[in-house]
């Protein structure tokens, strides 16, 4: 079995299409998206379109669920407020179908954040303003309690595979369509990959057990920089021109 995990799009039609012809010329099973769909000043729209076409399994992340809660969401930002006031009654509807986990079979589970949390770093701690890999220890008390072999994650935009000593795999793909950002959330930090590239990953079940690829993928980032910069968000410009928080 070969599955492309997809995660934090946040509206980068570009990146998205980019990485979909990917995923079609190498061949999978199946495509999973990992959520935060639509947040951000690029096509929130557009983005929403593509996706419900897709027949990809979509979950919600935090930006969608706060995107659905609006305008009582905690931890709204400037990129779900320009996203709600694009989106119609049909996309709203699309988000509210999406859950925030699943389980695909016995060894594999899905989520956002963590099992429990779609706002809670799984592999990355919080130190000194930026991230660091977390602990064994740390990862353990996130699992909280899950036994999948393999656990998929988003939200962090920080691509990784990270083995467990109880031998379990955790791997986050990476975001597809915004490469760094600065949170104040649990304390101020930036998230930053030095690259411009919109990232995804494949995994593959094997007789030795799972493969993971992680896949760096250029495309027309300037495009969506220069969208960036008309809606007046200079951040997420450096952001996608540089793959460093401004």
């Amino acid at each position: 079995m070969r599955i492309a995990l997809v995660s934090d799009i946040h509206g980068n039609l570009a990146a998205l299409e980019a990485v979909a012809a990917d995923i079609r010329r190498r061949g999978v099973d199946r495509v999973v998206n990992l959520g935060d769909n639509l947040s951000g000043p690029l096509l929130p729209r557009q983005t929403a379109s593509f996706l419900m076409a897709s027949g990809w399994l979509h979950l919600a992340g935090n930006h969608d669920r706060q995107l659905l809660a609006m305008p009582n969401a905690a931890g709204t930002t400037l990129s779900d407020e320009y996203a709600h006031a694009q989106l119609s009654a049909v996309e709203f509807d699309w988000l509210r179908t999406l859950p925030p986990s699943v389980r695909l079979d016995d060894e594999v589970f899905l989520c956002h954040g963590t099992p429990t949390s779609d706002c809670e770093y799984f592999l990355e701690s919080v130190e000194a303003g930026r991230v660091r890999l977390s602990s064994p220890a740390e990862i353990a008390g996130r699992l909280a309690g899950e036994r999948s072999s393999i656990v998929a994650c988003g939200h962090t935009h920080v691509p990784r595979a990270v083995g467990t000593p109880s031998g379990q795999l955790i791997v986050n793909p990476g975001s597809v369509g915004l490469p760094a950002y600065s949170d104040d959330d649990p304390l101020p930090h930036v998230v930053e990959t030095g690259s411009t590239d919109a990232r995804y990953a494949i995994i593959e079940r094997t007789p030795g057990g799972w493969n993971v690829q992680h896949i760096a993928l250029p495309y027309d980032h300037k495009s969506m920089a220069a969208l960036a910069n008309q809606r007046n968000r200079p951040d997420w410009e450096h952001a996608l021109l540089t793959g460093y928080a401004k």
